[in-house]
This record gives C-alpha cells, structure tokens and sequence, in this order.
C-alpha cells in the first residue's frame, strides 16, 4: 500500500477517532483495494457537494469528515462576514444517519458561535434554499445524497443566496477545509444555546410562494379532480406535496401506498432516482390501474421529479427530464402571456446538456434564454447576477430538475409538482393530455430526441480510466457520426469552441468545465461530462428532425432513436 494511504489510516487508528470507526478500519484490514479506496484522497467538493459511500475513511462519508468540512465551512464563513452574527439553516433528508449528520453539522456551527436554524425533521432540499433566503442566513447545509442507492449520504453547502457554492467559495471552502490537520481542531460542541428548531411555521411561509406561482387557478378549480397520482419514494416528498396541492386546489390526489413511509432502505427500489423506470414502476401500476390522468414522483431530497403520461396510443409512459422541462419552460411562457403577466425582460435559463428546443421556443416568443454550465447552482448563480435588470421566470435541466421562480435558488420538485399538475389540468380542460400537448410542440418547432449514458467506472483506476476517454475524444474527436460531419468541437476546460471544417476558435463565456460538445451538420449534439460528486462519465445525445403531422410521430421519433444508436456504437460506448 502506498505510504501516503497507510499514514492516513494510521492516523485514524491513532487519533481521537471512536472505537466503532477504529474497529471497522482494522476490518479491512485484509482487503487493501477496499482500504485503499477509503483513504487514498480527501472527499471533495463537486458540483452536488460532498458526496460519496457512507463509513469509515478520508474519502468516505461519516461524523469526522462532514465535520472537518463543517468546521472548514464555518472558518469560512466567518472569514467572509467579519463582525457579523453569522445564521445558518440546516436540513436532512431520509437518508440513514441524515438526521445523525445533519445534528453533527448543527452541533459544529454552534460551536463556532454561529446562530443555527435546524429544521425539527427531515425536510425537501427545495425548502433549505428557501429557508436561507426567508431567514436571511449567510449560509445553509443539507444532509442528502439525492438520488443515489442507500450507500452514499453527502453534504450540500449553500451560501447567502440560498444556491449551492459557486467558484471562488467552494475551492475557498475546501482550502479551509485542507488547513485542519486534525480532528481535534474542529469544535464539536459547546454552543448548543446557538441551536434554533424551526418547521411548521417556515412549512406555510414556502407553501404560502409555492402558491402564488400558480398562473391559472380559475383552470384548476374546473378541473379540481384531475386524478393524480404520486409518490415521494420513501422520501421527503410526502411532507409537502399533499399540502402544496391541497393548497392550489386538487382534491382528486392518490399516493403509492408502498412508498410513501420515509426509509433511508429504500425497500421498494434498487435507486431511489424518479430518472429510473424501475423507481417509477409500482407508480405507473397505480396510474394504469385507476385510468389517473397524471403520475409524479420525486427523488429522497425532492429535487428531482419524474413524470408519467397517457402516450399517443393510451399507454402509460415516462417523460424523460427533457420533455418535462420543454413542457414547463412552453406553458409558463405561453399561459404568462396569455394572462398578461408577460415582461419584456422576462428570461429563462437551462444547462448546456438539456435539450435545444428549449432555446428555440423561447427565442420565437422573444425570451432570453440563458444557457450555464451542469449543476443548479449556475442557474442560481445567473440569477443573482441578473435578478437587478431581468425577470428571472423559470430554469431547468435534463436531469429531471426545475426552479420555477425566484424565490429559492435550487431545483425544486416540490414546485414543479404543482405546476406540472397545472400543466396537465390546463390540457385537460381543452381536451388534451401533456403528451398530446409535446407532439403539438414537436410539429411546431422541430422534433428533439433525448438519450443519456452513464458509465459508472468505481474506485482509484475507474478515475483513470474516465480521464483516459475524456483524452481520447479531446484530442482526438470524431469527424463523422451516423454518416453525419462533426462541424464543431466545443471543449469547455479550454473554454473554446473549434469549428472543425475551417479552424476557427471562438471563447466560451463560461467558467472552466471538463465538458466536451460535439455538434452535428444537422444541429444534433453529443455531450461528454465525469461527474462531479460520482465515478461516472455521462454521455448525452440530442438528435433532432422534422415532423410534418402528428400521424407521423412514432415513425419519425423511432428513427431518431436508431440515428443514437448508431451513434452510440461508432463511439464505442457499448
């Protein structure tokens, strides 16, 4: 074992570490490769936070090391408020040891003199972000690992404006964080005076501007028992969507049974990701079994939301994140100017990987649309900088994530539950479905087919072996795909973008991302993104047609999924 990883676990064995982590180090002691992987680097933060397999280790997720980062964060913010009483919020999800995190965290920033706002129990992220912003915190945590099997929890640090860290804070933090070379540096306990439960009374306050993003309510009240279906998958779903829709007045509302206790087990799934058909399976049983008119379920932190359709033929199916988010960007756009609620400085903004048709609906109804790097908190980010000259109306990204309004700065399933359920009762009152709805869309404005990729390469080599494919296809990048010339390479750590046909290189105006983009003759692209908080690289493919009617869909949309396919096996990615 390498020097550097066996001082590590030394000091572990060694330090004021408690006899249950030192016991269960000794236990791997015969397996290295697992030893290794637990220590041989420091958890980092990425573009979710810290995040990774729960137990023992520096590079696994457990009471010392979200408390180093806490104390790191702490140190921080102090740094950044000087003189000022710093407040932080802190809320968990459904995870197991959320709540033994989330007390730990709390228990830290107290310490450090800091007024903490602990939520009483497990709460959706959505509702942290919105918290900071009520209280007017300098910063906040959320202990969850999303979407993620049981294994992992993670750690989600958020700053003044209620979105997750941005550069220069998240490098600041880790800096901070690299500076406590023990665990006796950080203060663990000793201002549990500082410690402030709060719930119900933040609970109405978001309900109360969940509400009042509704743009048709005269709709809804016709259409009251539209028969929804939903399930929180045994997570922190259930403690406001029933009240948010209760709220906008849906009266019509069935719960999945089986998943509706919150269980860090997840015993009903394999990943407890809305993403996932198998995830969405017992929901798509109960919609069949009762003819419901719409299916929506969200992930543990509920800050992703998956939903289910009647298709062209009457069967139930999945929307994937990009049909949603196209969905939801064109019925605010349309019911707001409908409505009158239109501003000539209204904008959107979406990820570089979600689907282009976004950007083509929005530029024929004479809306900015804004396009950041992967993750929320770019969105969240952008708003700040625009919030003094534009109207911020809603944000989205392939993976299954909405941020309707401004008035929290993290995707927000919680809201984009009742807006969609809105959606679906606005085409139901002129007779029409969503599905429906998204041909209509298709035929309008050109037809997008969406697919993802993710490889999962586990362990040290597995980060090697990401970094090779990410060399390979920088250097070395595709001239044709599905009999199609790449005209274009935009790699986003360089932050250039390369017209491959006549050598021109134009600035990318983001900041640094190992992403690549390969663009197509015909507008289709390919994405490539490592994950930032998981060993996975993400492959995404955006193909795109024309269809001329409605009669036409299942031939044109087949034919693009084959167009991917092909793709997929000149890549080499299967």
């Amino acid at each position: 074992m390498e020097q550097v990883i066996q001082d590590k676990v030394n000091q572990w064995l060694k330090g004021n570490y408690d006899e249950l982590t030192k016991a269960s180090i000794r236990s791997m002691s015969n397996n290295e490769q697992e030893l290794a992987d637990a220590f041989y680097k420091n958890l980092e933060f990425g573009t979710g936070g810290l995040r990774g397999l729960m137990g023992p280790g520096t590079n696994r997720i457990n009471q010392y090391t979200i408390g180093m980062a806490t104390q790191g964060f702490a140190n921080y913010l102090t740094q950044c408020f000087p003189g000022k009483q710093i407040r932080v919020a802190i809320a968990h999800d459904s995870r197991n040891n959320s709540r033994f995190f989330a007390e730990i965290t709390a228990n830290v920033m107290a310490a450090n003199g800091i007024q903490v706002y602990l939520f009483d129990s497990l709460r959706p992220t959505p509702e942290l972000s919105f918290a900071i912003r009520h209280l007017q915190c300098q910063g906040g945590v959320v202990c969850t690992a999303s979407h993620n099997p049981k294994e992992y929890n993670g750690y989600k640090a958020y700053f003044n404006d209620g979105g997750q860290l941005v550069p220069p804070h998240d490098e600041n933090v880790i800096k901070e964080v690299n500076k406590i070379s023990s665990i006796d540096e950080v203060k663990w306990n000793g201002g549990e005076m500082n410690i402030h439960s709060i719930g119900e009374e933040m609970d109405k306050a978001y309900i109360n501007m969940v509400k009042n993003l509704s743009v048709y309510p005269e709709v809804i009240t016709r259409q009251k028992d539209l028969k929804i279906v939903f399930t929180p998958i045994h997570g922190t779903g259930i403690t406001l969507v029933p009240q948010v829709l209760k709220e906008f007045g849906f009266t019509n509302l069935n719960l999945v049974e089986e998943q509706i206790d919150p269980d860090g087990n997840f015993p009903t799934v394999v990943y407890p990701n809305p993403e996932e058909s198998e995830a969405m399976s017992l929901g798509l049983k109960k919609a069949a079994t009762i003819d419901a008119d719409i299916l929506l379920g969200t992930d543990p932190d509920a800050d992703r939301v998956g939903v289910g359709v009647k298709d062209n033929h009457g069967n139930w199916v999945l929307l994937n994140g990009n049909q949603t988010a196209v969905l939801a960007f064109n019925y605010l756009i349309e019911a707001r100017k409908k409505k009158g609620l239109a501003k000539p400085n209204d904008m959107v903004a979406k990820t570089i990987v979600t689907t282009d048709l976004i950007d083509i609906i929005a530029a024929s109804n004479d809306i900015k649309c804004y396009n950041v790097l992967t993750g929320f908190k770019w969105i969240a980010e952008l708003v700040k900088e625009k919030e003094s000259t534009e109207n911020y109306i809603i944000g989205g990204e392939e993976s299954y994530g909405l941020m309707i309004g401004d008035q929290l700065r993290d995707k927000d399933a919680i809201s984009a539950v009742a807006i969609i359920c809105e959606m679906a009762a606005y085409e139901k009152d002129a007779g029409k479905n969503l599905f429906t709805k998204l041909i209509e869309l298709y035929i309008q404005y050109g037809l997008f087919r969406e697919h993802l990729i993710s490889i999962t390469k586990k362990g040290r080599d597995g980060q090697e072996q990401i970094a090779a494919m990410m060399d390979k296809f920088r250097n070395n990048p595709p001239t044709k795909l599905a009999g199609i010339a790449v005209t274009g390479l935009y790699d986003y750590e360089k932050q250039e973008a390369k017209n491959l046909i006549d050598g021109q290189i134009t600035k990318i105006d983001l900041p640094k991302s190992n992403v690549l983009q390969f663009i197509l003759e015909d507008g289709s692209k390919i994405s490539a993104r490592p994950s930032g908080t998981e060993p996975k690289i993400k492959f995404y493919f955006s193909v795109q047609g024309s269809l001329p009617n409605s009669v036409l869909f299942d031939k044109h949309y087949a034919e693009l999924g084959e167009k991917i396919e092909l793709i997929i096996k000149e890549l080499d990615l299967k």
